[in-house]
């Protein structure tokens, strides 16, 4: 027979509201009492019964988190830290469940009753109904990643222009003069804040960007890769490029090794988001630091905390980013 919250409530001798409140970790609950009760049903090998406790609370226990898209424009380690931040504040707690925005054709089945709280990692300004009508709904939500006015809505993003002013302006600082441009996906906030940081840190410094150094990316490995062969072609090639994510910066650097040529003392790459893999290239990729899995676990938990305390969080939070320098960018060894 199954251990319920009722026997371990027994045990404990606190009520079985205490139980439950200490078990989704209610700041209501002491530290003290939550760690007893936490032991307790590790003792008893206590397993939450979703369904009942839905039945009971009318809640579903259902956490989504939605994506843009999960086959355009996202890549895996952009997908891999954010479902790390979010997995990591929820645990056991919730079922996680994760969609792709634009697989619905409709949005009947994001109801109240199916979530009791939506994060949306938005990267385009087409997820917008999406995101009215969970607040309609009367959804808890947290829109990451992409700025947003929604009233009654959390959202936590960090300051994509700025990292990539800082980036640009350092590729100048070591002496880059023809630096090139490897863009975000068309659509995507991302994409534009970056272009205009990159903008921005040229205009700063009196420089002015060549079209032929610029080039429409996807956020994949192949459009950067296509990106360096059709720089590397032209007569006047950049002595640097600025990639608009990492995956881009990593096809790049790879179109760069088949040429001939040797990352960075022909030519430096500089990436965007430090993604997992970042560190561990050859040359290790030198990238800004966008805090994906701070900026999903930041919204989780505000929106774990104003759920148990049904007071849905909202306002925004502004996460800063960091320029990590690494092997991929250096001065460069003569104007080409």
């Amino acid at each position: 027979m199954s251990v319920t919250i009722k026997d371990i409530a027994k045990l404990a001798g606190v009520s079985h509201t205490t139980v439950s409140r200490a078990l989704n970790d209610s700041p209501l609950i002491s530290g003290e009492t939550k760690a007893r009760i936490r032991q307790l049903a590790e003792q008893l090998q206590y397993s939450p019964n979703f369904s009942a406790k839905g039945l009971v609370l009318d809640r579903s226990y259902n956490l989504g988190l939605f994506f843009t898209t999960l086959s355009k424009g996202t890549s895996a380690g952009f997908f891999y830290e954010a479902i790390r931040g979010v997995n990591g504040v929820i645990g056991d707690r919730y079922q996680l469940i994760v969609k792709g925005i634009d697989d619905y054709t409709s949005f009947h089945a994001i109801a109240r009753k199916s979530f009791d709280g939506l994060i949306v990692v938005s990267q385009s300004a087409e997820d917008q109904p999406f995101i009215e009508h969970a607040v309609a709904q009367g959804i808890p939500i947290a829109v990451l990643n992409r700025s947003v006015t929604t009233a009654d809505a959390l959202n936590v993003l960090s300051d994509e222009e700025e990292g990539a002013y800082q980036a640009v302006s350092y590729l100048i600082g070591q002496g880059h003069r023809r630096i090139a441009l490897v863009e975000g996906r068309a659509g995507f906030q991302s994409a534009e804040h970056r272009r205009a940081g990159f903008a921005r840190a040229l205009a700063r410094h009196g420089l002015a960007l060549d079209e032929a150094h610029r080039y429409p990316g996807q956020y994949d490995l192949a459009s950067g890769h296509r990106a360096m062969q059709q720089f590397i072609s032209l007569a006047a090639r950049p002595t640097a490029v600025f990639c608009c994510n990492d995956e881009m910066a990593l096809g790049a650097i790879k179109a760069a090794a088949e040429a001939g040529l040797a990352v960075p003392r022909d030519v430096s790459v500089v990436g965007f988001d430090d993604t997992v893999f970042a560190a561990f290239t050859s040359p290790a990729l030198t990238t800004v630091r966008r805090p994906i899995e701070r900026i999903s676990r930041e919204g989780a938990q505000r929106l774990l905390q104003g759920i148990e305390r049904k007071q849905p969080a909202s306002g925004r939070v502004l996460l800063r980013t960091e320029l990590v320098v690494r092997e991929s960018a250096a001065a460069p060894a003569r104007e080409q």
